[in-house]
């Protein structure tokens, strides 16, 4: 099966307004793509399309050649993950716990099993989180529950990772190791998918930005053919300059 989304003509409307028009995209293969754009772009109802979250859209989003809206939940759920950008937890679970939960679609039963346990142990490590695993949830930093969510999405075993602003609570160190990982992830074999409002951080890691504007994709190609200041001045009204960097990847600084 090919991990692969196919959006032809999509299209989404809240009360009578018009949020994403005629978008059609395809991401296919393991690769880290970049959503970005200002605030009412649409970056946010997109992602929640293709995390199979908001069935009310027109045109199609398919993955693996089907309909998200067709495919049965648990079956999708061990294929896509989605990493909101909080999520609200009401009772005493623990960190673990809550990593735990991400096992869910492979559950075959009440218990955990050794399977579940190793993955949890993996994606703990990965994200930075083994230091506080036993801690309530509730009690942690924004930063800190951030990389727990991301580390119950990891632990699914997904083919797809899909990511709602996945930096926004963290500080420099960890907005710099996620998108590591996310890039590793990426060459490791899966398709990452991101929303981001950090330029510099989709030039540094991503290999291809999407920019959208009002709904549209206004631009669709490496960092280095989007993040340009002409395409900055019409997606976000702000002139830019663009400095090289020995590495290739443009780093962008902001006029006053």
């Amino acid at each position: 099966m090919s991990a692969a989304f196919h959006l032809r003509n999509l299209g989404m409307s809240y009360n009578g307004t018009r949020v994403l028009k005629s978008v059609t995209l395809e991401f296919s293969g393991a690769q880290l793509a970049a959503i970005v754009g200002p605030n009412g772009a649409g970056k946010s109802t997109l992602l929640g399309i293709m995390a199979g979250l908001r069935p009310g859209y027109t045109g199609e989003c398919l993955y693996a050649d089907t309909d998200v809206r067709r495919w049965p939940r648990r079956a999708f759920a061990r294929q896509v993950s989605f990493v909101p950008q909080s999520l609200r937890v009401e009772f005493p679970f623990t960190a673990e716990q809550v990593v735990l939960m991400g096992r869910t679609p492979h559950g075959g039963g009440l218990f955990e099993s050794p399977g579940d346990r190793e993955e949890v142990e993996r994606a703990m490590d990965v994200t930075d989180t083994l230091p506080f695993r036993q801690r309530d949830f509730r009690s942690l930093s924004g930063g800190e529950r951030q990389r727990v969510i991301l580390a119950s999405a990891l632990a699914q075993q997904p083919r797809v990772l899909l990511l709602d602003e996945p930096t926004t609570f963290l500080d420099l160190k960890h907005q710099v190791s996620i998108y590591r990982l996310l890039r590793d992830l990426a060459q490791q074999g899966l398709l990452v998918i991101a929303v981001t409002h950090d330029l510099n951080l989709a030039a540094s890691f991503a290999g291809r930005v999407i920019a959208l504007l009002a709904g549209r994709v206004a631009a669709d190609a490496p960092p280095r053919d989007v993040l340009v200041p002409g395409t900055i001045r019409e997606v976000f009204e702000v002139d830019s300059e663009i400095l090289p960097r020995s590495h290739g990847a443009p780093w962008i600084t902001y006029g006053a």
